[in-house]
């Protein structure tokens, strides 16, 4: 079964990861790329984990454990993994065409 269409990872193959040493969702995507455009996996890819508990950073660990650079978050999916939780980002309405400077 495919956990992740946008790349064709199957859930074999995650399992392959974990068992390779891939223990959070930053270190799948890091191995395969599940995760990382639309997201719509992570949550999958948390229930393989068994990420039911919080992670590690509301815990107690400190946010600089897991730096991220602002250039590194570029879809809504790398928000969502990057903080192991789903996230909606607001979309604007796109002019049309005819929306020009003719006002």
């Amino acid at each position: 079964m495919f956990v992740c269409s946008c790349f064709g990872i199957t859930e074999q193959q995650v399992h392959d990861h974990v068992a390779a040493g891939a223990g959070t969702p930053r270190e799948i995507a890091a191995r395969c790329k599940a995760g990382t455009d639309c997201g719509s996996c992570v949550r999958r890819i948390q229930g393989i984990l068994g990420r039911g508990a919080p992670c590690g950073r509301r815990a107690g660990a400190s946010a600089a454990a897991h730096p991220v650079s602002s250039g590194s978050l570029t879809t809504a999916g790398s928000a969502a993994l990057a903080d192991a939780a789903p996230v909606a980002l607001p979309v604007g309405a796109l002019p049309s065409r005819g929306d020009s400077a003719a006002a």
